[in-house]
């Protein structure tokens, strides 16, 4: 019978990305103290992108908001690290979920592939187990991420029943014209412009009880699209 190994498990080599320097060296030390590899840590997407170069690591712990605009620079970072070099996991870490490209991340193979949101990590060892599973190949999604993304496709399928009119109206809608405004705009009555809101709230499924609600609700709802 041969002896078991004494040879350590080899550590996996991390990039960190997360602009905030306490959070940022407080996930490094958390992962190094925990047996992983931080070959760098950085701030912002370009230098996530170059650090990546560099070392080749196995895992990429990744911010979605980001220096230079703080809107999604880290997600759009790790859809190209995906893109470029499959084989690097990458687990997204973020008080947000930016549906778009969230959506995007997990829209293929998912494997190496996970998103948690910051506030919902409520264990060390559960977040360990998540990032080695990741770089194991596997997956972890947040129920939340998971939940927003679904809810933006619902939306999406519903404005796919707007008339290109109706699309028109919600979209001046979108940029506060009121109903006379939009009746001006689109040199039509303003029963007409009624009419097309009544049929827009109709098809996303906005009833009369919301209220006057149904108008911020429908223009959120094209705006996420």
């Amino acid at each position: 019978m041969s002896e078991p190994s004494d040879t350590p498990e080899p550590r996996l080599r991390t990039v960190v990305a997360d602009d905030s320097v306490l959070l940022r060296d407080g996930i490094v030390r958390l992962l190094t103290d925990s047996g992983f590899d931080v070959v760098a840590a950085v701030g912002d997407g370009d230098a996530l992108l170059d650090a990546v170069t560099e070392h080749e690591p196995d895992l990429c712990v990744v911010d979605v908001r980001m220096p230079p605009t703080h809107t999604d620079e880290g997600l759009r970072a790790a859809i190209e690290i995906r893109r470029r070099s499959p084989s690097i996991a990458v687990l997204v870490l973020s008080q947000y979920v930016e549906e778009r490209y969230a959506g995007e991340l997990l829209a293929g193979d998912v494997s190496g592939v996970g998103y948690l949101l910051k506030d919902r990590v409520i264990d060390v060892e559960d977040f360990l187990v998540a990032l080695r599973r990741v770089a194991d190949g596997g997956s972890a999604v947040d129920a939340e991420v998971v939940s927003q993304i679904l809810s933006r496709s619902q939306r999406s399928s519903e404005l796919e029943h707007l008339t290109p009119r109706e699309r028109e109206v919600l979209g001046l809608m979108a940029e506060g014209l009121s109903n006379g405004a939009i009746a001006h705009r689109l040199v039509v009555s303003a029963g007409a412009v009624e009419k097309h809101i009544s049929n827009v709230f109709s098809k996303l499924g906005l009833q009369p009880e919301d209220g006057a609600n149904r108008r911020v609700m429908a223009v959120l709802a094209y705006l996420r699209v």
